[in-house]
């Protein structure tokens, strides 16, 4: 009898450990997938009206919403930046290599997203965020958003469409479970926030995501259909603005989302928005 009573407190040990496993890799999937999150909307004083969203299925109560990530300092790198630094981390679903560290801070750019909807063209902020730029450009002409699709659509307290994250390819299916890796894709190195002195979110804003950190910049970035300023902190970096198919972004958004990210918010869109390739026009100074 000892033997067995033994041996069930063993599996007990061993179920309690397995079950703060689990919550730990869920935690740390909801930080990275609430790449625009409930801290910031927390600042707005919204994250009271979003917890009655946050409901797992079934259970009638609020689930535990991403803790507050810690927000993003402003940047103190004069720009234009004639330097950039970036970082190698976690292991990425797509390999590529590091963006180069002497940007072409004189140049203008231009970046069209080529999408099954039609054409959405950025004028890109070269200089005033020069190596949030570079790396948007080196991944461009890496084809590295090439056949995926906006993962995320928010349609309260901030309006936004997030794409960028190489997990969510064109063929995936976005089902907004927690086990899923999209919302997690890195280009496997990251670098730090810029252009955040007085950063607003007007319609047209195109700004990174992040992890909540100054330095956790990625590949993810997101598009603001409508006015977010007083939704989002000055903790994202501002690096393009729409210059036309802003209403593809918006029309998306009208159509709401087919299922409803739990922690992180917002929902994978009902219309499906494939990038086929992302095409760069380089206009060096005169």
């Amino acid at each position: 009898m000892a033997g067995r009573n033994e041996r069930q407190r063993r599996q007990a040990r061993e179920r309690y450990r397995r079950q703060q496993e689990q919550r730990a890799a869920r935690q740390r999937r909801v930080r990275r997938r609430a790449l625009i999150g409930v801290s910031a909307l927390a600042a707005a004083g919204l994250l009271a009206g979003l917890l009655a969203a946050f409901l797992p299925g079934g259970s009638g109560k609020p689930k535990a919403a991403a803790s507050a990530s810690p927000t993003a300092s402003a940047s103190t790198v004069a720009e234009p930046a004639h330097h950039c630094t970036y970082t190698k981390a976690a292991p990425a679903p797509r390999t590529v290599s590091l963006p180069p560290p002497t940007p072409d801070y004189t140049a203008s750019y231009t970046a069209t997203l080529n999408t099954n909807l039609g054409k959405i063209t950025f004028n890109l902020l070269n200089s005033k965020a020069t190596c949030t730029v570079n790396s948007f450009v080196h991944l461009a002409e890496a084809g590295y958003f090439d056949n995926t699709q906006c993962h995320r659509l928010v349609t309260s307290g901030i309006y936004v469409l997030q794409c960028g994250d190489p997990y969510a390819t064109a063929t995936t299916k976005l089902t907004c479970s927690s086990s899923s890796k999209v919302g997690n894709g890195t280009p496997g190195y990251d670098f730090a926030s810029e252009n955040l002195s007085n950063a607003k979110y007007p319609a047209g804003t195109v700004a990174m995501a992040n992890n909540g950190t100054p330095d956790g910049n990625g590949s993810q970035f997101f598009i603001v259909y409508k006015d977010s300023t007083s939704g989002l902190s000055a903790s994202y970096t501002p690096f393009a603005t729409v210059s036309s198919g802003l209403g593809i972004v918006q029309n998306v958004a009208k159509d709401g989302y087919s299922c409803q990210y739990a922690e992180a918010g917002g929902g994978a869109p009902k219309q499906k928005v494939i990038i086929d390739s992302v095409t760069v026009h380089k206009t060096p100074k005169a």
